[in-house]
């Protein structure tokens, strides 16, 4: 994912809150700054032989004002990051160096107009960008920015409801995040990560229990997850600071994270859907009227409600997942 750095020329303290506040990744800083910024708060620290990542062991700025340059940036790429700074902020050296190692690339930019450029090159953009400003508001457009160009998008399916089951007691997890989530959204959730149900958040008033907009009953502890980094997990294994990936009706995904994960024994039920192609999906919820997935509109449709024929979301992928992430081979989950 790309990441926005803060870079401390001199100890500005509203410049260092607005990065705590926004959610930079790291602040790039001279070695005697660092105990300042620790007192406001914990944030990763580039700095000269000091801080969590070391300049020039872990990073390391090259200047680039000819070819030659280039090349050693480019070498440079080969064992550690490298932030860029080029000349009249030329993108030539750039582009060039993106395919040399770009998951490494960092360059200096110095406003939002710089940041979209930076992050279009070729496409693929770079690694990071690092900011230099004297205004704390421009910190917030960059990292805003930066996050919704990386945040990942899913195509949504619409799946058919082809059948339901109640199947007895099972451990089923609720996931607590640490943010308030609208209507439309949820976690995607299913038996086989071939086919994945858009579980709605608990953020609709009902007469049995006030609204938890916070919490997504999302089904069995053997069920996966989508996380991000287009990766899946297991929900009886999420914990207190895992990342989980809160997605829209229309595929729009943001990082959450979890506050809480509660495993109970509760009444269990299946749903099973099919797309519009055949393929078959299924999932195992709780048998409550509280728990919900999601229609095409965005609205909530309670388990208790479903019936055969009804349409909800969901995500579906070709292949199968190996420890989380996608692999292709033949694996058939039923």
């Amino acid at each position: 994912m790309k990441e926005v750095w803060l870079h401390l020329v001199k100890w500005d303290k509203k410049l260092v809150t607005e990065s705590l506040e926004s959610g930079v990744d790291a602040i790039m800083t001279a070695p005697e700054l660092i105990p300042k910024i620790r007192e406001l708060g914990r944030m990763a620290v580039i700095a000269p032989e000091a801080g969590d990542r070391k300049m020039p062991d872990d990073v390391e700025i090259v200047i680039i004002k000819n070819k030659d340059d280039e090349k050693r940036a480019a070498e440079l790429l080969k064992s550690k990051a490298v932030v860029v700074r080029t000349t009249d902020w030329d993108i030539i050296p750039i582009e060039n160096l993106i395919p040399q190692g770009g998951d490494r690339l960092y360059t200096f930019v110095r406003n939002l107009d710089d940041t979209r450029t930076a992050a279009g090159i070729l496409e693929k953009g770079v690694a990071g960008v690092v900011l230099e400003t004297d205004e704390p508001g421009e910190i917030s457009k960059v990292v805003k920015y930066i996050k919704e160009i990386d945040s990942e998008t899913y195509g949504m399916a619409v799946l058919e409801i082809i059948g339901i089951k109640n199947i007895g007691i099972g451990d089923r997890v609720c996931v607590d995040t640490c943010s308030n989530i609208n209507m439309g959204e949820g976690l995607l959730v299913g038996n086989a990560s071939q086919g994945m149900f858009l579980v709605h958040a608990e953020n609709i008033d009902n007469p049995y229990v006030a609204p938890r907009p916070f919490r997504i009953n999302a089904g069995a502890v053997h069920s996966y997850v989508r996380v991000p980094g287009g990766t899946t997990r297991y929900l009886g294994e999420l914990q207190t600071g895992d990342p989980v990936l809160i997605v829209n009706k229309d595929g729009r995904t943001y990082t959450s994270y979890v506050g809480r994960s509660k495993i109970e024994k509760r009444p269990m039920l299946v749903v099973y859907a099919a797309d519009g192609a055949g393929n078959t999906c299924s999932v195992i919820l709780q048998n409550a009227e509280t728990i919900r997935l999601t229609a095409p509109d965005g609205k909530a449709v309670s388990v208790a409600e479903l019936k055969v024929g009804d349409r909800v979301l969901g995500y579906i992928e070709k292949g199968g997942r190996h420890f989380g992430m996608a692999v292709e081979e033949t694996i058939k989950e039923q």
